[in-house]
Formats: C-alpha cells, structure tokens, sequence
C-alpha cells in the first residue's frame, strides 16, 4: 500500500486536535509539550511528503474552476 500526503495530513489533523482536547482536559505540561513537538515535526514530515509527491494530472487550467461552463458565454 502506497502512503500518500494525504494520509499523513489527515494523521497531523488528528494529533493536533488531539492536543486542543487535551489541554482542555488538564493533563500535565509535560504530555502536551511532547505532543506539541511531536505534532509540529508531523506537520513539516507532512509539508515534505505532500510536496515531494509524484503526482501528476492531465487537467487543463480551466478544469481547475468548479464554476466554469462552457455553456456560458462571456
């Protein structure tokens, strides 16, 4: 199975949301020091993988408007 960006940007959501709930909760300084600096190296892992990703498309750049019609006419 391939791992892409996005499994990696889904996993630093999470653990960053992670982090809002539990200093919501309390728990001690050191937990969420550590899970800061943890979630902070994720997201420049994640920043990394996306944009070191072979990805390519076949689009066109009026494919990339979702409100484009080519019915309508300027």
């Amino acid at each position: 199975m391939r791992v892409t960006g996005m499994f990696f940007l889904i996993i630093t959501t999470l653990i960053l949301v992670l982090l809002s709930i539990l200093s919501m909760l309390d728990f001690s300084f050191s937990v969420l020091f550590y899970l800061m600096c943890f979630g902070q190296l994720f997201l420049l892992f994640t920043v990394y993988k996306v944009l070191t990703d072979k990805y390519s498309t076949k689009k066109t750049f009026d494919d990339l408007y979702e409100d484009y019609s080519p019915t309508l006419k300027d």
